[in-house]
């Protein structure tokens, strides 16, 4: 006797149900999805060391299309410009750092005991390596970045519980800027230098491309890294030629170069002005940016570690977050230092468009002068209402006529979008 079987067909929906489950077998589950960054530079590197302190770190997967991670920079800041228990988790980026700076210009040398500390690309690689949960990957060429995974080049697809682009500036219509652009050559001497802290600015040098001084960092008795920094209207970079004033500026401090450790050398943006809804709308909504690529760098100086620091104690406030929401609160971030850095942007118009180049020291000149908690707050991105008036009160440096056409952003970004 054969018996007949009955087929039992589930349900539509159940079906559904059940193949999804199975296929979600096949899927990293969203907790096992790392956290990846695309770009392996500051932003990424403070994000990835905020979240791993104290070795509570989610998976990391950072993304670098160069071969060498981090590349070749020296990142520096001041003590005052980040909080201090800040401190805690950075530390072990840091190469150096010093108790005080001093500054040099024609008619004024000052030292001020600001603390200030330096990371180098070595010194931020050696800290992500001794992350467990930091994976790095270079030499990997990204095409699309979605919300919750990256495609490559080649086709291939990355899963992950939040994306965050931090791949650097990119060029943008809705910023007008002048140029900070630097060689920087990091030397061995034949006879200690004598520096006990950095120089922040030698401007008493010849003033040449605009406003130009030389940065120096003591790293050894022997070692130090000397910088020639011009800020410009242009951003093209004669390296060969910064690198022969390098020679010349240590031949008259006295200085014989016994060899050259290492090169970097930069093109930094200084804002004069910035359309904020505009920079924002070319940026994918749900897909969070950081760093230089979200428009957060200090205007005047060009520093962005301290705002790189910000970033990533937003972010690990946040932790966990899916890319959407995480995007959404660095844009209003973003905004909030977009309104707070309008001075500076003021500042940028009167030494780019208002002082001519020759003279573009006496502005700086002029700022050292002040009180040194003051300049602290400037550097730090934290100047007061008392600070502004205080930086603006008395006779400009620059004329009179030529400061009040430049008082308003808004005509700059007008003629920026004709």
């Amino acid at each position: 006797m054969i018996q007949s079987r009955r087929r039992f067909v589930l349900p539509s929906a159940e079906r559904q149900s059940r193949a999804a489950s199975r296929l979600e077998c096949f899927l990293p589950q969203p907790q096992e999805r790392p956290l990846v960054l695309v770009g392996a530079g500051l932003a990424s590197a403070m994000i990835a060391q905020r979240l791993s302190f104290a070795g509570k770190g989610p998976s990391i997967l950072m993304l670098e299309g160069s071969d060498k991670p981090f590349g070749e920079h020296t990142w520096s800041f001041h003590d005052h410009d980040v909080e201090s228990e800040d401190f805690a988790w950075l530390t072990p980026l840091i190469a150096h750092r010093w108790k005080g700076q001093s500054v040099r210009f024609q008619h004024l040398k000052r030292h001020l005991t600001s603390g200030y500390a330096s990371l180098t690309s070595e010194s931020v690689a050696a800290g992500m390596a001794k992350l467990s949960n930091v994976e790095i990957r270079t030499g990997t060429r990204v095409g699309t970045i979605l919300a919750d995974r990256v495609v490559l080049d080649d086709g291939s697809a990355i899963e992950a519980s939040c994306v965050i682009d931090g791949r650097g500036y990119q060029p943008s219509p809705a910023l007008v800027l002048g140029y900070q652009k630097f060689v920087g050559l990091e030397v061995e001497l034949t006879e200690p230098h004598g520096l006990a802290d950095p120089v922040i600015m030698d401007a008493s040098v010849d003033q040449k491309d605009g406003y130009r001084f030389v940065y120096l960092l003591p790293f050894s008795p022997t070692r130090v890294l000397i910088e020639d920094t011009r800020y410009t209207d242009g951003e093209a970079l004669d390296l060969q030629q910064l690198a022969a004033d390098i020679g010349t500026y240590a031949e008259e401090q006295g200085w014989t170069i016994k060899r050259v450790e290492r090169e970097e050398h930069g093109v930094l943006p200084i804002s004069l002005a910035h359309d904020f809804d505009r920079f924002w709308a070319e940026k994918p909504q749900d897909i969070p940016q950081a760093g230089m690529r979200a428009g957060l760098f200090h205007p005047t100086t060009g520093y962005s570690l301290p705002e790189a620091v910000r970033v990533a104690n937003l972010v690990a406030r946040m932790w966990p977050c899916a890319s959407p929401e995480l995007a959404s609160a660095i844009r209003r971030h973003a905004k909030t230092r977009h309104r707070q850095q309008s001075f500076y942007r003021l500042l940028d118009r009167m030494l780019f468009r208002a002082a001519r180049p020759e003279r573009r020291h006496l502005v700086l000149e002029r700022f050292y002068k002040l009180p040194q908690p003051l300049i602290e707050r400037f550097y730090a991105g934290r100047s007061t209402k008392g600070d502004i008036a205080r930086i603006l009160v008395g006779k400009p440096p620059v004329p009179v006529h030529r400061a009040l056409a430049v008082l308003r952003e808004a005509p700059f970004l007008k003629a920026r979008h004709r």
